[in-house]
């Protein structure tokens, strides 16, 4: 697909809805190859979508120092995990790229100075779910990285400039997990969470419905259960990204709400 790939299918396909956007918990990498209640999830949440014209993914597994975006024609299927079978490593995502969707990202962040990127390609917090969602993958996917240098509210600030993009007909996607804390997984009871894990993404649904993004955005002063819940940022991020993009006029949905293994909350959001 070549560079003007994007501005040429917004044109044939005449978009004028605007977008939604999600946010999405991931979980495993095994839920790329299991057809399971999230990836169920994952797939008829598309029923919900107007086909989009390109896709803009914010990754909890791309952190950078500075903010990327990939610009290649044809980005890579990254395999960034291990100990998993053979089976998940075969899989590939061949969705083209679009230079001209990461030159749109780079021109719609004005406080922040985007720079291309031609070497990372698609992570599996991006592949794992669009495997289900779109699996043609036809439509150009883009990944912009986080910058792991900049606080929460920082990050919540930026992703407000990506708005535009929803009215070109981009599909603009966190994938993180708002409870993620892997070092204390109850392996034994996959089915169920901590009370302190259930306790803190009830919390933040609460937050969300509430529209009180500001406490969002501050959550290591959330208490107890959230510290433990979030004992890193990069995987509570992508939230904030699309708590950012929320105007007053969308609408929220909840999907996928259910927190496994202790400590993995798999609830998903969706706005517009």
């Amino acid at each position: 697909m070549n560079t003007s790939a994007f501005s040429s299918l917004i044109s044939r396909t005449k978009q004028t809805v605007r977008m939604p956007a999600l946010f999405v918990g991931h979980g495993s990498p095994m839920n790329a190859i299991e057809y399971n209640e999230f990836a169920r999830g994952w797939k008829n949440i598309t029923e919900k979508i107007p086909t989009p014209s390109a896709i803009l993914c914010i990754s909890a597994h791309w952190e950078t120092r500075g903010t990327y975006v990939t610009a290649m024609e044809k980005p890579r299927t990254i395999h960034d995990f291990y100990g998993f079978p053979k089976a998940l490593f075969d899989v590939e995502y061949p969705a083209p790229g679009s230079p001209s969707l990461a030159q749109s990202t780079i021109e719609a962040i004005q406080s922040e100075k985007v720079q291309p990127d031609r070497q990372w390609g698609l992570d599996h917090g991006c592949w794992s779910i669009l495997h289900h969602m779109y699996p043609d993958a036809s439509a150009p996917v883009v990944q912009l990285s986080m910058n792991q240098l900049q606080k929460p509210e920082w990050h919540y600030a930026l992703a407000k400039e990506l708005s535009v993009l929803r009215n070109k007909g981009v599909l603009i996607v966190g994938s993180g997990n708002m409870v993620h804390n892997l070092g204390v997984m109850n392996w034994r009871s996959p089915e169920q969470g901590y009370d302190w894990a259930i306790e803190a993404n009830e919390h933040f649904k609460h937050l969300i419905v509430e529209g009180n993004h500001h406490q969002l955005t501050a959550y290591q002063q959330l208490g107890a259960a959230v510290q433990q819940s979030v004992p890193t940022p990069e995987h509570f991020l992508p939230l904030l990204y699309l708590l950012g993009l929320q105007e007053e006029n969308d609408q929220l949905q909840f999907f996928n709400d259910k927190t496994i293994f202790g400590s993995i909350s798999m609830t998903s959001v969706m706005i517009g």
